[in-house]
């Protein structure tokens, strides 16, 4: 026996009334993204989403969510804009995270996290990055080795978003080192306050401390906390950084609510340019006209890619272009805000029309978004090798086992 799926229209009719009768409008002053209170208030509104059958909507009903589809997915962050929504949980626990585990997975592992998750009783975050590792991730040295029934963990990452306000963590360690780097890694489910973890916070030059940095000192892990198989981890990073090239470029469905690509324009070029004057320069019309044309071929990017990845005329790879794209409208974003507010973006003033604050916070930011989900250059390899089909660069370590692989100390 099937169940017939509810149709779109009738679920964004369903979806438009249960947001308007139970779900608060967005506040005009936001909490600080890494802020205990932000995350408090992410997982209680997450817990609404889930009492009211709005939670994990392209997320498999058997582990707590909906069973549907993306256009289900696109019809509520439609109706969900301007409401308060949990955006903190979009990335990296419901788009990245749990869409790994989710597709990887054992049933035991999915029944234990993806309802929790969904519910907001979990945060899920990534342990990739390393100290010395720069963008050669296969090349880390965090090692995992088998004690028994269990393994045990020592090493360090860093650059992971969340991570001081997280419950579990997918953490990618070397397991084999007498093969090449990509087939001796293993990825594990990590409990962010198993004893011998320590995180600690970074701070950025825009004050916040979302970043951190882990350390693993003798982690005892059970043997199901291997997340797909043993000396497979590649292959399961590559499913995760799918999926974190598809939540950063846009096209990811696993999210709760309306999202923005990559970073989000809160001061609109046009409320700059009326606060300071300028609305009547032609030269700023076309700055304006300019910027948001970018922004409109970037959403017909985002559809078109999103489209092709679904129906496999693309491989999922093919994330990345919506990743760089996204990335070149959100700096050409933030230069035209620059641009237009002038020293204005340099001061703040109490009053201040045009939030110059956040234009210059976000200015400070800018190459970020060069990083993100992996460096642009990294996107523009992975388009040209996977998408494109052109010859895979030259690496001097290919084929050759990790422990006679030369690096420093």
């Amino acid at each position: 026996m099937t169940t017939e799926l509810e149709s779109v229209a009738d679920f964004r009719e369903r979806a438009r009334i249960w947001l308007r009768d139970n779900m608060p409008t967005a506040p005009s002053t936001e909490l600080k993204p890494d802020s205990d209170e932000a995350w408090q208030r992410a997982r209680q509104l997450q817990r609404i989403l889930f009492d009211g059958g709005f939670a994990g909507i392209c997320y498999p009903a058997e582990y707590g969510g909906r069973g549907l589809t993306p256009a289900h997915q696109r019809a509520f962050n439609k109706e969900s804009a301007g409401y308060e929504m949990p955006l903190l949980l979009n990335v990296p626990t419901l788009s990245i995270c749990a869409a790994t585990l989710a597709e990887l997975g054992t049933d035991e592992q999915k029944r234990a996290h993806l309802p929790a998750v969904l519910k907001g009783d979990e945060v899920l975050v990534q342990f990739l990055s390393e100290p010395n590792g720069g963008s050669d991730l296969a090349g880390l040295t965090t090692r995992a080795e088998r004690d028994g029934e269990r393994w045990i963990l020592n090493g360090s990452k860093i650059w992971s978003s969340g991570a001081y306000a997280a419950d579990y963590g997918l953490c990618l360690a070397r397991t084999n080192w007498d093969v090449p780097k990509h087939r001796g890694l293993t990825l594990f489910i990590v409990p962010v306050h198993a004893p011998g973890v320590t995180v600690q916070r970074i701070k950025q030059v825009t004050g916040s401390t979302e970043f951190c940095q882990e350390f693993f000192d003798d982690v005892a892990l059970p043997a199901d906390a291997v997340l797909g198989e043993v000396d497979a981890g590649w292959e399961a990073a590559s499913r995760l950084l799918n999926h974190e090239r598809a939540a950063l470029g846009g096209t990811s469905p696993y999210i709760s609510g309306h999202t923005v690509h990559m970073g989000a324009e809160t001061i609109s070029l046009v409320q700059v340019a009326k606060a300071t004057g300028q609305w009547e320069d032609s030269r700023v019309r076309e700055d304006i006209g300019e910027a948001r044309a970018m922004r409109v071929v970037r959403d017909q990017l985002i559809a078109h890619v999103t489209k092709s990845i679904m129906s496999g005329a693309l491989p999922p790879a093919a994330g990345s272009i919506t990743r760089l794209f996204s990335a070149e409208t959100e700096w050409m974003q933030t230069d035209m805000r620059v641009r237009i507010a002038g020293s204005v973006a340099a001061t703040q003033a109490p009053g201040d029309p045009v939030n110059s604050e956040k234009i210059g916070l976000d200015y400070l930011f800018r190459n970020a978004w060069s990083l993100a989900g992996g460096s642009t250059e990294m996107a523009r390899n992975i388009i040209s090798e996977r998408v494109l089909g052109m010859p895979r660069e030259y690496a001097a370590d290919r084929d050759v086992p990790f422990n006679q692989v030369k690096r420093g100390r």
